[in-house]
């Protein structure tokens, strides 16, 4: 049996905070020229990192690899107040700041419930850029928990004294898990007045819910590093779908297309969507229709950074 439909889903793909910060980096180049140099991956796509280190972007994980007077874009997933300092420090000739907005809201959240004397549990991934650059607002006030077991385990100095925030890029169910298991040990714990998972990611796992009872395979297009992407297979598989993570088409299994009719095509927030056209094509000339299954329309979109807005730039 060949593949004889392929169901992309929609939304997919480029969220509003990565449209931001690629084109955040795409203006710098233009205005400043290379070498630019981006702390950690700009987002976590292997085809974006490779096109922009193509064209002179320089990718670093420490500030130290950054030579005084150079240009330095901050990625999407924020830093912490200690990375800004040592970046001043070092008299870089520009800085711009393309954290997402709503990554942002969480660094000031942490800020506002540290100043109350708070202590903040912090759900998500110790390693996670995001929550690196997040914990970094109050390190001695935080404790990173990443599931039931550790939420479980957790101390806290004053149980009283209990605010809770999110990593915007985790599963919408995994983390209720997490806060339902803390508000049993936390009763009187404050949790922010909207989740702290970003919009784009709940729109995407909705989506590949009802991707997931039409088809019989899922293909997850984006990469290894991706939050995000990595959740999209974990939910599909939880709709007992099959679901395969892929940074683009050439990736496909052939094996795993034996017996399938139907496979549905979706990506990860940071993912460009001429991959997922790619993969949508690729199954095309096998024989296969394609269409789109639309769930939700966004039209969000965030402001760049002042330092490259187009108000103030010279092209």
């Amino acid at each position: 049996m060949a593949v004889e439909r392929v169901i992309i889903a929609k939304p997919r793909g480029f969220c509003a905070g990565v449209e931001m910060a690629v084109e955040t980096v795409e203006r710098a180049l233009k205005r400043h020229g290379a070498p630019l140099y981006v702390f950690h991956e700009i987002v976590h796509n292997l085809h974006v990192v490779r096109d922009f280190t193509a064209r002179g972007v320089r990718f670093v994980q420490s500030i130290d690899e950054v030579p005084a007077h150079a240009k330095l874009v901050f990625s999407a997933h924020g830093v912490s107040p200690m990375e800004w300092r040592r970046a001043k420090e070092k008299q870089l000739e520009i800085i711009i700041d393309a954290t997402c907005p709503l990554v942002e809201k969480v660094h000031r959240e942490v800020r506002k419930f540290a100043a109350q004397g708070d202590w903040i549990i912090l759900v998500g991934h110790e390693r996670h850029d995001e929550i690196v650059g997040t914990s970094g607002e109050a390190p001695d006030r935080i404790r990173i928990v990443a599931n039931v077991a550790e939420a479980q385990m957790v101390d806290i100095p004053d149980p009283s004294k209990v605010a809770v925030l999110t990593q915007t890029t985790l599963s919408v169910d995994d983390t209720r898990e997490v806060i339902e298991v803390l508000k049993q040990r936390f009763p009187l714990m404050i949790t922010p007045a909207k989740d702290d998972i970003c919009y784009a990611t709940q729109n995407r796992q909705d989506a590949v819910k009802q991707l997931a009872k039409e088809v019989d395979l899922v293909l997850v297009i984006g990469s290894r590093n991706s939050e995000n992407s990595n959740q999209l297979c974990k939910v599909a598989r939880d709709q007992g779908t099959r679901a395969y993570l892929i940074d683009d088409c050439s990736q496909i299994d052939a094996h795993w297309l034996a017996g399938v009719a139907r496979v549905g095509i979706t990506a990860g927030a940071s993912v460009p969507d001429h991959l997922v056209q790619a993969a949508a094509e690729n199954l095309r000339r096998q024989g296969a229709s394609v269409e789109s299954l639309g769930f939700v329309e966004e039209n969000i979109h965030f402001a760049l950074p002042l330092e490259i807005h187009p108000e103030t730039s010279n092209f």
